[in-house]
Parts: structure tokens; sequence; C-alpha cells
């Protein structure tokens, strides 16, 4: 479903990705895992088509994005659905408003039609009744569930989740993930997890890439990843501070 290859990109001179390889099968949920800084949200930018890559391909679908034109990668986009980190809801928009709005602004479903779907996807995230509050009455948590109801409203082929439990509490937290685990066994979607939540985000993953020094320097299931005896690797799962590595 997605290759990246050879992926290089640089600000003023400073290298973030130096050469990322990585292929996500079709129906997967990848979890891309690093210290904070490491790249991982360039990388989602440019699986999006925000960024382009001073080097390197990236396939969807086999489809090379960073050669096409802008109409044809909005096209791609359609494929997308994405949860940022923030969240990023519309706060003029009620609930319903922000999980309409893709169906509105790129289908021409029906108005019942719309309803129909975002009152199914309120169901599905556990927040019937609330589509008429706005972003302001809701705790954090809500707000991320609304994002991953907008997210998979279009049913999208592809989500991409860029730090989907930031700054929520581990109980908060560990509900995002179960959400993530129910909608991918419903919708089947492929999913990029971006996250630094070990070890809770072993649990709801098929695969970890673990991104260093701008490459991905291991890729396993959860648990070849747990088991890992690179030293990179298990001192950023077990929290460690020994050993002399150098980020």
């Amino acid at each position: 479903m997605i290759e990246i290859i050879d992926l290089h990109k640089s600000f003023n001179g400073q290298k973030v990705l130096n050469g990322v390889n990585l292929k996500i099968a079709e129906k997967e949920i990848v979890t891309i895992m690093g210290i904070s800084g490491c790249g991982k949200s360039v990388l989602i930018k440019h699986i999006i088509g925000l960024l382009m890559p001073d080097k390197g391909r990236i396939l969807i679908e086999g489809v090379d994005i960073t050669k096409l034109e802008t109409k044809e990668l909005d096209k791609i986009r359609e494929k997308l659905g994405v949860l940022f980190q923030g969240g990023a809801l519309f706060d003029s928009l009620t609930v319903y408003g922000n999980i309409a709005f893709p169906l509105r602004e790129k289908t021409k479903l029906s108005r019942e039609e719309v309803r129909d779907r975002v009152m199914h996807a309120l169901e599905d995230v556990g927040l019937k009744g609330m589509e008429r509050k706005y972003p302001g009455e809701l705790s954090g948590g809500m707000k991320k569930r609304v994002a991953v109801a907008r997210a998979l409203i279009s049913e999208p082929a592809i989500v991409l989740f860029d730090e989907p439990t930031t700054g929520l509490d581990p109980i908060i937290a560990s509900s995002i993930h179960v959400l993530i685990k129910s909608t991918h066994k419903k919708y089947g979607y492929t999913g990029v997890v971006i996250s630094h939540e070990v070890p809770k985000i072993f649990e709801i993953t098929d695969k970890v890439a673990m991104l260093h020094n701008g490459i991905i320097i291991e890729v396993g299931t959860p648990e070849e990843i747990q088991n890992s005896t690179n030293p990179i690797v298990r001192q950023f799962i077990t929290g460690s501070h020994e050993g002399p590595i150098e980020y």
C-alpha cells in the first residue's frame, strides 16, 4: 500500500531524513517510533504530500506521489484520512460540522446521506448525542475522538495518526488506542501511527519501525521489537539512560 524508498529531507542544511526505507502492507497498522525531533512528523507530511523530498520516492498503491502534479496529488489525498497531533478541529464548527466537513467539501452526498454518515461515525467513536457541542466544550479525549471520526468519515484506504494520544492522561490515551483498534477492525484501513507510547502502542500495531538519525534502523512485530538486541531500540523501549548511545 505504501512504500518509502531512500527518502532524504534537509532544512537549512540540517538533515532530518537521511535515506528512509519502509514498506507498509495493505490493511496493516505500522507504528513509527523514535525520540522527539527525530523526524517522525516530517515523514508523515511526506506521505500526505505536504512536503516533497530532496531525494527519494514515496509510492502509494504503486504511484510515486513525488512526481505528481497538484490535481493528481489531490486524487491520491482523497484516499487518505489524517488525525493531526493537536486534533486540528474548527472551533467555529460544532462536532457535527467538524465531522461532516470532508463530506461537504469533497463529495456530492445529499444532506440526508451526510447526516446518516455523521451519526454513525459519532456512534463509532462513542460520542452519540454530542453533535451540537463545540470543541471548546469538549475534553481533550473527546476532541481526539471527534478528530478520529472526521479522519474516518470518508472511509479512506489509509489513515495517518500523528501522536494520537499526546497530552492525554493514561486512561484516556488507552481508550484512544482501543478506538483505533476497533475502527481498524470495522473499516480495514491501512494505518500509520506516529507514537512514543511504549509499551501501550504495541497492543494495537502489527509492526513497529524505529526511526533514528534519519533512517529506519529496525522493523519488526511488537514482540520482535521488544526482544531486540539493538542498543538504541532497547534504550528507547525501556526508557533507560545507561550506556554511551548518542542521539
